[in-house]
């Protein structure tokens, strides 16, 4: 039997009853919660034949080993694409990939794969021993999305990147140093951006893979974004330039 594992606040579980019910094994509910969020996650789980369990909801939280909205699920692993080969087979557009380069905080982690979803990302691409994991919080930070976005952790990052490459894919890194603005670079194309981490950005070996290197043009006195919000703009940005190109073809 596969490992169960538990997920909680409301984007996540109600995402997954949405998107993969069959894998819920019994949801969690805060007993004191009356709510409209409650009332749609009650009726979500009884059309979709999934075990409700009202609770107490310090119960949850100790489950959750954490604030929990009041509600968590035990779940089975859901079977999204688990390789590059398998993400690249049979798209009908270019591939666009979100590589994070030693993403550590989870919660990081987690508004990254939201950023990602939200932008029509195919995967994100991660190295297997530097980076957060998709646990409980990563999950709740995602909202949702790392249930219908394929999360795809790699031994050897550098490797996978000159595989992609390999495969026609360009590899443009995400760094405040670079000459090129954002603005400035063809994303029409089958694209991975890549971004480091919150602290030291790109590794050097990582920085040298890229094809180009590109910075967010900033107005203000900040020096730095979050890398969730960093790559919401550069995924932005990305479909910009891809709707643009369709509505000028057309």
């Amino acid at each position: 039997m596969s490992q169960r594992t538990l997920i909680h606040g409301f984007h996540a579980v109600i995402a997954r009853l949405r998107h993969h019910p069959d894998s819920v094994h019994v949801v969690y509910l805060d007993e004191q919660r009356r709510d409209k969020r409650a009332h749609d996650l009650m009726r979500l789980a009884q059309e979709k034949g999934v075990r409700l369990i009202l609770t107490e909801g310090t119960r949850v939280d100790e489950m959750a080993r954490g604030r929990s909205q009041g509600v968590a699920a035990l779940v089975e692993p859901v079977q999204l694409a688990q390789d590059l080969d398998q993400v690249l087979t049979g798209l009908a557009e270019p591939a666009l990939l979100l590589v994070l380069d030693g993403v550590t905080d989870p919660h990081n982690l987690g508004a990254c794969l939201r950023s990602a979803e939200a932008f029509g990302a195919h995967a994100v691409v991660v190295p297997r021993d530097r980076s957060a994991g998709l646990t409980a919080t990563a999950l709740k930070a995602a909202c949702g999305a790392a249930e219908c976005l394929p999360f795809i952790p790699v031994t050897n990052l550098a490797r996978s990147l000159r595989e992609l490459k390999a495969q026609g894919v360009f590899l443009i890194g995400a760094d405040q140093g670079a000459d090129l603005m954002l603005p400035q670079v063809d994303l029409t194309g089958p694209i991975a951006w890549v971004l480091g981490s919150e602290g030291t950005g790109l590794r050097r070996l990582t920085r040298e893979l890229c094809d180009w290197l590109a910075r967010i043009p900033m107005q203000g006195e900040v020096e730095s974004l979050n890398v969730s919000v960093a790559a919401g703009v550069c995924l932005y940005e990305t479909r910009r330039q891809r709707a643009e190109r369709t509505v000028a073809v057309s």
